[in-house]
């Protein structure tokens, strides 16, 4: 299958489609210890589940701020008390690694003629950060934070900006995430989606399904053809 000729622009997730999210937690595991692997995915849940809970609570912080909460929740669920670790996890999520096939994938998607760009609940701040730091910026035309409508994703408002900022409707644009409930609140809006399942989950039982699955970026150029 393909995604069709109408596509003009293809846009990204950043924290876990893009960026590596374990990477901050995995460059300084030697440090953090045998509860490594734990701190990471409480840090990455509570993230996550903090962005869910101040958009329904009407308490909107950025995400630079939610990203320090909840490693603060992280690193007191772990026991971990080291001010100089948690400084250096917190430097760390502005220069994640970037998926091995990221940047030929950009590159080859920008070949095509198509514009690309990332749409995400990080901070302008972090996501020019991370960009600069994975060498993607000559790969991308735009990178759209949620502080622009202030609410964080699935918000309708956010897939909307995608469309504002680049001038396209909806079924003109692609969007790519390895989080099923973004791709699914993304199909909900009406975008065309794209879930890159990296770890193999389950499907979200949620409103919003997605157009295609893949496993990695390198396939959705097979449906961009």
């Amino acid at each position: 299958m393909t995604l069709g000729d109408e596509i003009e622009a293809c846009v990204f997730d950043a924290y876990g489609t893009l960026f590596d999210v374990r990477s901050a937690v995995g460059r300084l595991r030697d440090r953090v210890g045998k509860r490594a692997g734990e701190l990471s995915g409480i840090w990455r849940a509570k993230q996550l589940e903090y962005t869910w809970l101040r958009s329904l609570m009407g308490t909107h912080a950025d995400f630079w701020q939610i990203t320090q909460d909840a490693l603060d929740y992280a690193m007191e669920s772990c026991r971990i008390v080291d001010v100089s670790l948690r400084e250096a996890l917190v430097n760390a999520y502005l220069d994640l690694d970037c998926y091995p096939e990221v940047p030929a994938a950009l590159t080859a998607i920008k070949k095509r003629g198509l514009r690309t760009a990332i749409l995400s609940n990080g901070s302008p701040e972090m996501l020019s950060a991370a960009v600069e730091a994975a060498g993607l910026a000559d790969s991308l035309d735009g990178w759209y934070s949620v502080e622009e409508v202030g609410i964080f994703k699935p918000h309708p408002r956010v897939y909307q900006l995608a469309c504002d900022q680049l001038r396209l409707d909806r079924h003109q644009i692609s969007f790519q995430s390895s989080n099923a409930w973004d791709v699914a609140g993304a199909a909900h809006f009406g975008l065309k989606t794209v879930w890159v399942n990296r770890f193999g989950q389950e499907p979200e039982r949620i409103p919003g399904k997605p157009d295609a699955e893949i496993e990695n970026l390198e396939e959705l150029l097979a449906l961009l053809a």
